[in-house]
């Protein structure tokens, strides 16, 4: 793929992309390279602005190999998850490297636990940042909207969703992808996650809010996210979680997803001021008093520290 060939000319140049860079310390230098992973609606990058902002080049700047992949915006965590295994061999094939730290976020959460039981051996690490876990009461809201009009606004939403999602990947140089909003809005549903995680359920907590197991099958799994929804008042994105964030109605969310729909293995903290997209520093790191990128290079050490 595009990317992957691209991380493969910059790392044999040695300079900074989506290979390793030249490090001016050790702190985030882990044993297996990074592998960011975008959620719902995201891409790699758009007109010079990645989807985890300033994240990768600091994460380099620490020692870090990372590389930045790109899955269908819009669609099933299971096709998202194959095109990722696809890449995860690619940059296996190019670092050298026997396994990778898988980092998603939002719908990139899911993405990354289908790889990581694709792919047995080859993930030392599975990290969700404000990941859909136990589903969003969004996608519940609108799959309601669907069935109160007995489908008949279905295929309105879904070519819209679908068109949005193909401008995107388009303008990310990634337009062949297929989009499929109905099955997108149907896996990051509670009904939709629950069956998911039935078939994935390392990590997963058995109690209410409460954590995962930490480690399976060799596996070191993680998480992280926001506890509010408007953090900066010059973001153009906080009034629009605000609006979808009145989804959730007392139930503490980050705009998109619940705080505790959000946990997965050991929880790193779920008090971060920082709503769903402050968690990769967006917009254009118009975030709140939490900084996404320190959490980023924090938890780089805490893989490195593991062994990972």
């Amino acid at each position: 793929m595009r990317i992957i060939k691209i991380g493969l000319v910059l790392g044999l140049l040695g300079l900074a992309g989506f290979g390793q860079a030249q490090a001016q310390d050790t702190y985030g230098a882990t044993k297996y390279p990074i592998v960011l992973v975008h959620g719902l609606f995201g891409f790699n990058s758009i007109l010079g602005v990645d989807y985890f902002y300033g994240i990768a080049a600091d994460l380099q700047t620490h020692g870090a190999s990372v590389y930045t992949t790109e899955v269908s915006s819009v669609n099933s965590s299971d096709i998202r998850g194959e095109q990722l295994v696809t890449q995860v061999s690619q940059i296996l094939a190019v670092s050298g490297a026997s396994k990778v730290n898988l980092v998603g976020h939002s719908q990139g959460a899911q993405t990354i636990r289908y790889a990581a039981a694709a792919l047995p051996g080859k993930v030392a690490s599975v990290t969700s940042v404000d990941g859909v876990i136990l589903g969003s009461s969004v996608a519940d809201f609108v799959l309601s909207l669907e069935a109160a009009t007995g489908g008949v606004i279905t295929p309105v939403i879904n070519s819209l969703l679908n068109g949005l999602g193909l401008v995107i990947d388009s303008a990310s140089g990634q337009g062949n992808l297929p989009q499929d909003a109905q099955a997108s809005l149907t896996v990051l549903s509670t009904a939709g996650s629950t069956a998911f995680n039935k078939r994935f359920p390392a990590g997963v907590p058995t109690t209410a809010c409460g954590d995962g197991a930490a480690v399976v099958n060799g596996v070191g799994y993680y998480s992280w996210t926001g506890n509010k929804i408007s953090t900066n008042v010059f973001d153009i994105s906080d009034p629009i979680l605000a609006l979808a964030g009145a989804a959730f109605g007392a139930t503490p969310n980050d705009g998109l997803v619940a705080i505790c729909a959000s946990h997965l293995g050991k929880v790193i903290g779920d008090q971060y001021d920082m709503n769903h997209l402050d968690a990769v520093n967006q917009v254009l790191g118009l975030v709140g008093t939490t900084d996404p990128v320190a959490l980023f290079r924090q938890h780089a050490n805490r893989l490195k520290l593991a062994g990972n």
